[in-house]
């Protein structure tokens, strides 16, 4: 392990980075690639029409999408990187390795992207009479760089799932289109539109006089339509995602959709989401037939549905994939396949640049344990906190004093008993630290154990 080991004790580091990320999602999709191209249509509109009023509307929706793209969209994007690289560092670097001028693209459009929206947002007043056609183009050019930088994404977290055949060949091209990429980035897509209708939707009764309905009756129709209309292949991508995704994945679905827990419970998460579609539907619908009504008014609730639905996605799709980070390459804990032969025979300590201990001894063995936590374990468990040990274990073990034994054959069992979790990559005598380790958790409970409570520390070499 070559890297000092950060751990977010409380909240989990996978809490960390899931937080931040479903956020950015949530804002990216609705936002930014789902609500731009109808705000092109609806200025769009307004040049063809004459119609001032759809301008109007137009440049107010995009005030709200350009402030929540350039501050928590952007804050949070950074936040990716950042909290990947602290608490995933190896995943973070095996993929930048892989999809290096992917990511290089990436940023450029990106950048584009940034230059796009400011312009757009800020010259909407000033470019008129003979240049509006030009600031019409801005806007779609915008909305074009704006799905290219979630279709560039989407490549990496589709590889994450599948990988296909990169591990025979070892190229970009083959890693970038990987069997799922198609599939996940139609249905991301047709999600997004379906996002931006709605959070439109919610948006016109507020910026539309409701004494005077001539414009608010065809925009919401305009939005139930362009909902209803981007529903139709989101459901079929939707399908041929689900077909796409490997038997082995899909077996880990109940645990995905509402953990270890309350897995007796995924079949009415299952109807409450499929009720929560219908509502969508029924929604879009009710508004086409009657725009104006005060239904009208309701339309955040099937917006934050549509939300809610797609940050379980994003939940789903990080957990079936495990045990692994990179299919058939890296498991979860950040450990390669390759290196479990070595690593179980010489253990990982040895092999860890930062580690105070590099050798058990009768006296270290807790601490040696800690150690072993910190390297094999604590990328998705804490002690205590969000997915934590102590819990985990008082279910299978009872409130009773715990025995070394039993903690230690689970643990060496635990891939077979639940393959989502990665097996143990140590050796027997860094298992039995980590077993010791955790039944002292039971009566004497710690938090704060990353590097950056305890310092930094360079291997010694073992005499």
């Amino acid at each position: 392990m070559d890297f000092a080991i950060f751990h977010l004790d409380g909240l989990g580091n996978r809490a960390l980075i899931a937080s931040i990320a479903i956020l950015h999602v949530l804002i990216n999709h609705a936002f930014a690639v789902g609500a731009l191209p109808l705000i092109a249509y609806l200025e769009h509109l307004g040049i063809k029409t004459g119609d001032e009023r759809w301008d109007r509307l137009a440049r107010q929706l995009l005030a709200v999408t350009f402030f929540f793209t350039t501050t928590v969209g952007a804050m949070t994007g950074v936040g990716i990187w950042f909290s990947s690289s602290l608490v995933n560092p190896y995943s973070i670097g095996s993929l930048l390795r892989i999809f290096f001028w992917g990511w290089f693209a990436e940023w450029l459009v990106f950048i584009t992207e940034v230059c796009l929206i400011m312009a757009y947002y800020l010259t909407w007043d000033s470019w008129r009479a003979e240049r509006k056609r030009a600031h019409q183009n801005l806007g779609r050019f915008l909305a074009v760089f704006s799905w290219i930088t979630m279709a560039l994404i989407v490549a990496v977290l589709s590889f994450m799932m599948t990988s296909g055949e990169w591990h025979e060949h070892r190229s970009f091209w083959v890693a970038f289109l990987n069997p799922l990429y198609l599939p996940q980035l139609g249905f991301r897509t047709f999600l997004a539109l379906t996002s931006g209708g709605l959070l439109a939707m919610t948006l016109i009764p507020w910026f539309t006089d409701g004494r005077d309905n001539s414009l608010r009756r065809p925009a919401m129709r305009l939005c139930a339509s362009w909902v209803l209309t981007a529903l139709i292949p989101l459901g079929l991508c939707a399908l041929w995602y689900w077909k796409t995704v490997p038997q082995a994945m899909t077996g880990n679905l109940a645990v995905a959709l509402t953990t270890m827990e309350f897995t007796s419970w995924h079949r009415h998460l299952l109807l409450g989401a499929t009720s929560a579609i219908g509502l969508v539907v029924s929604y879009c619908l009710a508004t086409l037939l009657r725009p104006v009504s005060p239904l009208s008014k309701w339309a955040l609730v099937p917006l934050l549905l549509t939300l809610a639905l797609l940050g379980l996605f994003e939940r789903v799709r990080e957990f079936i994939r495990k045990p692994y980070v990179i299919p058939q390459y890296m498991y979860s804990n950040t450990y390669r396949l390759e290196d479990y032969p070595l690593l179980q025979k010489d253990g990982v300590l040895k092999h860890a640049a930062f580690s105070p201990i590099t050798r058990i001894e009768p006296g270290n063995q807790v601490e040696a344990g800690r150690q072993v936590f910190l390297l094999t374990c604590s990328r998705c468990h804490t002690t205590g906190g969000v997915n934590g040990l102590t819990a985990k274990f008082k279910k299978l073990l009872g409130s009773e004093p715990w025995a070394q034994e039993p903690v230690a054959n689970y643990i060496s069992n635990m891939h077979g008993a639940r393959p989502f979790m990665p097996p143990f990559p140590g050796n027997p005598e860094e298992l039995k630290a980590l077993s010791a380790y955790i039944v002292q958790l039971q009566s004497h409970p710690e938090s704060g154990l990353g590097a950056q409570n305890f310092g930094i520390f360079a291997t010694k070499e073992a005499p």
